[in-house]
């Protein structure tokens, strides 16, 4: 067993990688206190149980991810990136310092949340596809998969945590104090970029600027159809699936009827999923094709579990299955467009794949907030689950046709 294990963290044998590594987790562990906690402000204090209001704050919070698609690809291919994230990671944690100051002083409305949402998701979305391709930089791209596996069992490990205290906050000083701890965490990740060593970094060559670049990324992924297969099942699964904070507080508060601790410990149950996935990615070497189809139909599965649960630990057992799901598959479509990209298109094409899978959230947070709040929280689940089902459809359908079966990888430099 040493020797897998070994294999799995091997990306941790890079000074740059681990420094960044243990930056990332503690801020991780603040996001998922702030997000926790934002939920939770919106559906109990701010509203009575609204989850139309939460899919309104996920719209406004994702959406920016595709309303800046022509400036956030851009930025990531021709800037430094390390510079651009010390940037946005500091935008964030500003953001969230003054939040918390309006949710502690007792000013704060609704409406507060949902500009700060937007600023929010606008520093997100120009930091998320130079995060992802900067990964590149600090191990190189025979690593590449690997770190993109670890990346995500920090995120989610911190999932598993965030959430505990995030609920222990609320019950004990209040909800604006977990957002005051999120913007102290930024200070992890902002000290990690400063004590990188940038002699031993593996840049990519940064793209010309040219007129016309940004829709040259366009152009490479119409060109390209297994990216746009990924693309497609991506956007469905994001849209309608990846709902998980409308998904998990309404079926705590309004089905089981939890207090704030119950709800942090079902995000924390989901979390036990997407590290188990996480770490399955990571013993892996590439990631396949086939695997979007087999954690789509796992999701579908998942999904239709949890709609069905009739209490709450076999509900939490549920968001366990959709965790492993949910993480193989938006990994693996990290990893196979990273991959099989050429260095310098990989800002504008992850730029895509961010918008796609986040900036459906104006579109499906919204509808699914709605199915929950006028029919229940289990049909908006169904919904979930009839996106899992709908891409792994598209995904027989692409390899009925060849798709990514045999695309050479992106040449490694």
């Amino acid at each position: 067993m040493s020797a897998p294990a070994a294999g799995a963290f091997r990306s941790l044998r890079s000074h740059n990688y681990r420094v960044w590594a243990a930056g990332g987790f503690v801020s991780n562990i603040g996001t998922w206190v702030q997000r926790t906690a934002q939920d939770w402000l919106v559906l109990t204090i701010l509203t009575h149980h609204s989850a139309s209001a939460v899919g309104i704050v996920m719209a406004l919070q994702f959406g920016p991810q595709f309303l800046f698609l022509p400036w956030t690809g851009f930025a990531a291919d021709h800037f430094n990136q390390r510079r651009l994230m010390m940037a946005t990671q500091s935008a964030m944690a500003l953001l969230a310092l003054l939040l918390g100051l309006l949710t502690v002083t007792g000013v704060v409305q609704l409406w507060h949340v949902y500009v700060f949402a937007f600023l929010f998701g606008t520093a997100a979305a120009f930091d998320a596809p130079v995060r992802q391709t900067f990964i590149a930089e600090l191990v190189g791209d025979g690593d590449l998969a690997n770190a993109v596996a670890l990346n995500s069992t920090s995120f989610n490990a911190a999932r598993l945590i965030g959430p505990a205290i995030s609920g222990l906050i609320i019950a004990m000083v209040g909800t604006g104090w977990s957002f005051l701890l999120n913007g102290a965490s930024f200070v992890a990740v902002l000290l990690s970029l400063a004590l990188l060593r940038t002699g031993e970094l593996h840049p990519h060559p940064r793209a010309i600027r040219t007129k016309g670049s940004f829709t040259e990324g366009f152009r490479y992924v119409w060109g390209r159809p297994d990216l746009q297969t990924i693309l497609i099942m991506l956007f469905v699964v994001g849209t309608f699936g990846l709902n998980f904070p409308i998904f998990i507080s309404t079926m705590a508060v309004r089905i089981f009827h939890a207090d704030a601790r119950g709800y942090g410990l079902l995000s924390s149950a989901m979390a036990i999923g997407t590290v188990s996935g996480a770490l399955f990615n990571a013993r892996r070497d590439r990631p396949r094709f086939e695997s979007l189809l087999g954690a789509a139909c796992l999701f579908g599965i998942g999904c239709t579990l949890a709609a069905l649960a009739p209490e709450y630990w076999s509900f939490a057992a549920a968001l366990v299955i959709i965790g492993v799901a949910a993480l193989i598959f938006t990994n693996s479509t990290n990893s196979l467009m990273q991959l099989s990209t050429e260095p310098a298109m990989r800002g504008r094409v992850m730029a895509l794949r961010v918008s796609v899978a986040l900036g459906g959230a104006p579109i499906g947070a919204p509808i699914v907030g709605w199915v929950a709040d006028h029919l229940g929280p289990r049909w908006a689940l169904g919904v979930g689950a009839a996106s899992g089902f709908a891409a792994a459809a598209v995904a027989v359908y692409a390899l009925t046709k060849g798709v990514g079966r045999h695309r050479t990888p992106a040449r490694q430099t």
